[in-house]
């Protein structure tokens, strides 16, 4: 591995210049190294940054992506890392046109990366440097703990995907306030209404009060307005204080709380399973949102390497070929889902929208087909419209708010369904749905959505842990139960208890089986066909304690 040559940088800084020309927006300094496609396989599985921590699982994916490529060959383009600076990984066989297509692709990764909220969090810090201290420490901890170093990671890991990403994110988003500024909130919103549950003529009278000192007094007001209040309502600073106290408690996910709390994590002869909780709770933190924007990073990428490179005269030639590797990347498949298809054909759509003042209470009001199709204001908004959307969306957002029927019909998208022939013995797809609802409803199910699990502590008696699984509609997947909380409980050193939802009815009339996870299930009956299928679900609460995993109905 080695840094380009002086010719495929200038060639790089070029394409630079034009992207930002076009609007685009990410910091100068970038690293790009040269490899062979053995390199790019093995940096890959490493979730594209060499500087991991040393982890079995890791070291399994590399071996399963080689075994592939011996299979069958291919041609890996590029990895890119969002770090500061970013860095991106290119095959040493690509010709000069290539990489130029190659370089626009990751310049619209590096500025997505760099301008979407949802990755706010990355951008104060050098994520490659903070891994490479991480895998110092977990080298270290290993020569010294041996396997037990390893039994922490895998449970620490099997709960990495419920991270507090929203929680953390919210904190960078939500405006600094003084504390003049909260005490007015406090009191205006809280103390008049909560506390004290004045008439809304009261209430009217003391925002004219406050309204009228802070035109006469300015800066001054704040002080004499709260000067009085604390004659009248001694009780009000006390109450204040109490609140603010209240409001900076940071809700803790699961590797928090057992870091803070856990009796067996915080003796003295364990602190170490502190900063491995720490390593692999940032690290999940970190990648969330590269998980939860695969499609319209995808997409925006595909966008751009496509809108720059046709317009750029080192295509002359290479039409073709790029035709033929464009093709492959960006096919929208009838079964299945590419999101570098999708998300691509969307960011054009919503250009068009954008350009043609679609995206308006006016527009949609009109119900005849034909005049939605002709409908043209022509604003010119189309790029304004979508770096707009780049900045604020995720996929779910993205998918849930700008894919229409409009949509649907101009890109001819349609549900599969699956079915067995039972003439020929054979399953066969057909068509099931061409409406909006149901493709968007496919696209959300196929979304990465980690169950929300919440600790209660009220419930959290005797040391216990009580954890409550909001149920959003889908299931826990119960093979993994038993030894996901064994290891919550190794690392509580304390039982543990998960209140969860389960299918109690499978077929009308007929109970689902009550059963451990690992315990086979016995095949149920052939149904009656005009017997109709139904699903309930069931409250359940499992206990591990000791290593004994039981279950009861609540």
């Amino acid at each position: 591995m080695e840094l380009i040559n002086q010719h495929t940088k200038k060639i790089m800084e070029g394409c630079k210049e034009r992207a930002k020309d076009q609007g685009l927006s990410f910091n100068e300094e970038t690293l790009e190294y040269i490899v062979t496609n053995r390199d790019l396989i093995e940096l890959s599985p490493k979730v594209m940054i060499p500087t991991l921590y040393d982890y079995w699982v890791h070291d399994v994916e590399v071996l399963k992506e080689k075994g592939k490529y011996e299979l069958y060959p291919g041609n890996p383009y590029e990895t890119v890392i969002n770090t500061q600076p970013a860095i991106s990984f290119y095959n040493d066989n690509n010709p000069d046109w290539l990489n130029v297509m190659i370089f626009y692709h990751v310049i619209g990764h590096i500025d997505f990366f760099q301008n979407n909220i949802f990755f706010k969090h990355t951008w104060d810090y050098d994520f490659t440097a903070r891994a490479l201290s991480d895998k110092r420490l977990i080298a270290r901890l290993r020569s010294e703990k041996g396997r037990f170093l390893d039994y922490v990671i895998e449970f620490a890991r099997s709960i990495d995907n419920i991270v507090g990403y929203h929680n953390e994110l919210s904190l960078l988003n939500t405006p600094h306030k003084t504390r003049k500024e909260k005490r007015t909130d406090y009191y205006f919103d809280v103390f008049l209404q909560s506390e004290k549950k004045v008439s809304i003529s009261q209430y009217i009278k003391e925002i004219e009060k406050y309204n009228d000192l802070k035109s006469r007094f300015r800066d001054a007001a704040e002080e004499s307005f709260f000067a009085e209040i604390e004659k009248k309502h001694p009780e009000f600073e006390p109450l204040f204080n109490k609140y603010l106290d209240k409001k900076t408690d940071r809700k803790s996910d699961l590797l928090q709380y057992l870091s803070d709390h856990s009796p067996f994590i915080n003796k003295e002869e364990n602190s170490w399973i502190k900063p491995v909780l720490e390593v692999v709770r940032t690290t999940s933190i970190f990648f969330q949102p590269q998980i939860r924007t695969k499609i319209m990073n995808e997409g925006w990428a595909s966008y751009w390497h496509e809108a720059l490179f046709l317009a750029d005269d080192r295509i002359k030639g290479h039409e073709v070929d790029y035709s033929r590797i464009n093709a492959g990347v960006t096919a929208m498949p009838r079964v299945g889902l590419n999101p570098y298809a999708l998300g691509m054909r969307m960011f054009h759509y919503l250009e068009e929208i954008g350009n043609k003042g679609k995206y308006t209470y006016d527009f949609q009001k009109i119900k005849d087909a034909n005049e939605r199709k002709t409908y043209d204001a022509k604003q010119g908004q189309g790029r304004e419209f979508i770096f707009n959307i780049r900045e604020n969306y995720c996929d779910f957002t993205f998918i849930n708010t700008f894919l229409d029927q409009d949509f649907m019909t101009k890109n001819d998208l349609f549900v599969v369904g699956k079915r067995l022939n039972n003439e020929r013995m054979v399953y066969e797809y057909y068509i099931k749905s061409k409406k909006a609802e149901d493709y968007r409803q496919m696209l959300i199910d196929l979304l990465y959505h980690p169950p929300f699990i919440e600790i209660d502590e009220a419930q959290s008696k005797n040391g216990a842990l009580y954890l409550n699984h909001r149920f959003e509609g889908k299931p826990l997947v119960t093979e993994y139960i038993a030894n996901t909380m064994m290891g919550i409980e190794y690392l509580l050193g304390a039982p543990v208890q998960l209140e969860t939802s389960e299918v109690t009815m499978t077929q009308a009339g007929q109970t689902a089986p009550f059963l451990l996870p690992g315990v086979p299930v016995p095949p149920p009956p052939q149904p009656d066909e005009a017997q109709a299928r139904t699903i309930s679900w069931q409250r359940v609460l499992y206990t591990m304690d000791k290593k004994k995993l039981t279950k009861k109905k609540l």
